[in-house]
């Protein structure tokens, strides 16, 4: 098929590498002409596990090329992805002025009989906004479809060639064939393609995020409440996630979700549904409860200093949103690292790929290092923000030889206490409570 992208973003880069990968004629466009341009080079923008590979090979072999003519890409494609960004406003309502301003662009040059996908999330009846746009414009016959995306970063690739599912809003026989024609080689092991209506593949895509994001602060909560009571969380996760009501996914305490979509999404729900006169409650608190997570690191330092943390320096491992990826937007690191600044902390930093965008964000006042040892020479302590694997087997006599102070305060949970306990450190995780001696799961 031929393919059209409009945004290479995360989502629809990787979407384009991916339709490209499994044999369709893909044109992705943007209007960042040095993104673009660097994109015909092979430079990829975002750190993604595999994407570079997929890129080259698409573009190498001819069925993956880039440009910044909207008319070209339009003009070039059956079926069109609006893959834009719908950043949240200062109310927390999804911004949708980019993706109604391409729409109204791509009325003026699409053909008959055409789809038209939205890809990014929007709100509930913003396809039937754009409908109404088309219909002004004479182009009734342009299907326009809800085709929201479930990537995760740092696994969208694998997300995208073996998904979960593939939800497709339409009620045109016409688009819901194509669609499910065109994604029919990724589900092949019988992962479901629902077609539903248009206001439910959209309302999907935030209640998905939402219920993640509720499970994330729900044991952020449960966590503080083990800090308190004395129990661990370790162990209450494992036992409750072993119930199959439950399960095991998104039940790790920490510092708190970031990223693009958990925090925005959220919002735009709680937004969504006051405008239909109804207070989203749980969310709200969700929302409240992330916030505050995001402080939890700094509020343990002020206990533990009890002498204040002027002049002290602080070591923070991680700086993304998560690991396998450089994405810093709404990350626990930034509320954090602001944190020690404005105590008068010397903050010295690390992360295996966001170190640029780190620096972009705060400059010459924290001093960042490409080897995670260095950054720790002198430390009064060290917080883990974010759980890249190379931070979990560490070399614990180096460590400790080059800290000031051997304290570890670790907000992915990543180490046992017991552990760092027999390597001579001070430690304290989110929730972690005394595990009785020979503890396990039998």
């Amino acid at each position: 098929m031929k393919l059209a992208i409009i945004g290479t973003g995360y989502v629809g880069l990787v979407q384009g590498a991916v339709f490209a990968d499994s044999g369709n004629d893909v044109i992705c466009m943007d209007i960042d002409e040095k993104k673009i341009s660097g994109l015909k080079k092979g430079i990829i923008p975002i750190y993604e596990p595999g994407l570079e590979e997929l890129v080259k090979r698409g573009t190498a072999e001819g069925r993956l090329r880039f440009t910044t003519s909207l008319k070209e890409a339009v003009k070039h494609a059956e079926i069109i992805f609006l893959c834009l960004p719908t950043p949240p406003s200062d109310d927390g309502a999804a911004d949708l002025s980019r993706v109604m301003g391409v729409a109204e662009q791509i009325a003026d040059l699409v053909d008959d009989g055409k789809i038209l996908v939205s890809k990014s999330t929007v709100p509930v009846g913003t396809v039937d906004k754009i409908k109404n746009l088309m219909k002004e414009k004479g182009k009734e016959k342009v299907d326009v479809v809800s085709n929201p995306e479930f990537l995760k970063e740092g696994a969208a690739v694998q997300d995208s060639t073996k998904p979960d599912r593939i939800v497709i809003g339409t009620q045109s026989k016409h688009a819901a064939e194509a669609l499910t024609e065109l994604y029919a080689p990724f589900v092949r092991t019988g992962n479901p393609i629902l077609v539903m209506d248009e206001r439910s593949a959209e309302m999907t895509k935030y209640a998905a995020n939402a219920f993640l994001a509720t499970k994330i602060s729900f044991m952020n909560e449960m966590a503080n409440l083990c800090t308190r009571s004395g129990a661990d969380i370790e162990w209450v996760r494992k036992g409750i996630g072993s119930d199959p009501r439950i399960g095991q996914q998104f039940l790790f305490a920490g510092v708190g979700y970031g990223g693009s979509c958990f925090p925005k999404d959220v919002k735009a729900l709680v937004k969504t549904a006051l405008e239909h006169d109804y207070h989203f409650r749980v969310l709200e608190a969700v929302d409240e409860v992330n916030e505050n997570q995001k402080m939890i690191l700094v509020k343990k330092l002020r206990r533990y200093y009890k002498d204040g943390l002027r002049g002290k320096t602080v070591t923070v491992w991680g700086l993304a949103f998560k690991p396998n990826t450089d994405d810093l937007r709404e990350a626990p690191s930034l509320t954090v690292i602001r944190g020690l600044l404005a105590e008068g902390v010397r903050v010295r930093a690390h992360d295996p790929v966001a170190l640029n965008g780190a620096r972009a964000i705060f400059g010459k006042t924290v001093a960042f290092f490409d080897n995670n040892y260095d950054a720790l020479k002198g430390a009064d302590a060290l917080v883990i923000v974010t759980e890249w694997n190379e931070f979990r087997r560490p070399d614990y006599a180096r460590m400790k030889s080059l800290m000031k102070r051997p304290v570890i305060f670790d907000g992915r949970n990543i180490y046992d206490p017991k552990v760092m306990r027999e390597n001579g450190f001070e430690y304290y995780g989110i929730g972690r409570g005394s595990v009785p001696e020979g503890g396990g799961v039998s």
